[in-house]
């Protein structure tokens, strides 16, 4: 099947009026050298200021720039699925608007395509970012490839190239707490990692918050991962393990020296110890119940309020 044009950029937008004119320039100049056929998926993801007016503007001057606009703020990964799902190329790139992932490295990618691979995925050599940020991620990485099921690369983020054999997989992809990097992961096919060293964000501020990173953590543990769950059984044997323990040395005291009352601090200790344990675990039962009724109720990603491509 023939596609139209030969690459789909995606780029998720939100509140991100500084940086568009950089963002169009960089895109446009470095993907004019190599590529005649292109578009650029831009969606706003319910922004505030004029991101979405400037957008529209660059539309009509310039029809290989395509805007989707959402109705609300839905999140990053949604803005992403989005433009992945309005996207026409027979290779599709997905980076950030905040061109912390060179656009001028798009070119490299595509060759690695042209060798064979079927997805292309950005490897953070170097974050030009705080060092509790960096050490965070680095952490996040390491836990999350240890204890998933399938191999996450570790600071992988979305800046990536695919075909779109792979596309048409990932998007398939129904549940609704989406992890991108996971699902790229996931569905397989020949993939290559791309060491790069990643930029300082261009302008403004960076819209993740330490609670979208954390939903954004959360999503990739519970998605792709059965650790929450085993650990609870791990803790229960390890907990039997000590009560079984303790019930012999009491045994043992009381026969031992029965005139020794036995402490209050004993009793608190255990009943604290097995409450804390009790809330845990309802806490990531509770958990995975939320993320099966998000299932249930079957609600879109996200709601699409205009369209201009």
């Amino acid at each position: 099947m023939h596609y139209e044009p030969l690459l789909s950029v995606v780029i998720p937008l939100y509140n991100e009026e500084k940086i568009i004119d950089t963002l169009y320039s960089r895109c446009t100049t470095a993907l004019n050298k190599w590529c005649s056929s292109y578009e650029i998926i831009c969606v706003n993801d319910g922004s505030t200021d004029n991101t979405l007016q400037i957008l529209k503007q660059y539309h009509e001057r310039d029809k290989r720039i395509k805007v989707v606009s959402f109705s609300r703020n839905f999140g990053h990964q949604a803005a992403f699925l989005s433009g992945l799902k309005n996207s026409t190329g027979l290779y599709i790139a997905m980076i950030d608007g905040d061109l912390q992932d060179p656009p001028e490295l798009l070119e490299q990618f595509f060759q690695k395509m042209e060798e064979g691979y079927d997805v292309v995925y950005g490897v953070r050599r170097k974050r030009k970012e705080g060092f509790f940020k960096k050490l965070s991620y680095k952490l996040y990485y390491i836990i999350l490839n240890n204890i998933s099921t399938i191999p996450i690369p570790l600071d992988s983020g979305d800046f990536s190239m695919i075909g779109r054999s792979v596309l048409l997989q990932m998007v398939e992809i129904q549940e609704k707490n989406i992890f991108l990097r996971g699902v790229r992961s996931w569905v397989g096919f020949r993939q290559f990692p791309f060491e790069y060293e990643r930029d300082a964000r261009y302008a403004g501020e960076t819209k993740y918050t330490l609670k979208k990173l954390l939903t954004l953590a959360y999503n990739g543990i519970f998605s792709f991962s059965q650790f929450p769950v085993k650990i609870l059984a791990r803790m229960g044997f390890v907990v039997i393990v000590i009560s079984i323990l303790y019930s012999l040395y009491a045994l043992y005291t009381k026969i031992t020296q029965p005139d020794v009352p036995q402490g209050f601090t004993t009793l608190a200790i255990a009943i604290f110890l097995f409450g804390g344990i009790q809330l845990l675990a309802l806490g990531i039962i509770g958990e995975y119940v939320l993320r099966i009724y998000d299932e249930t109720r079957n609600r879109p990603h996200y709601i699409e309020s205009e369209k201009y491509l």
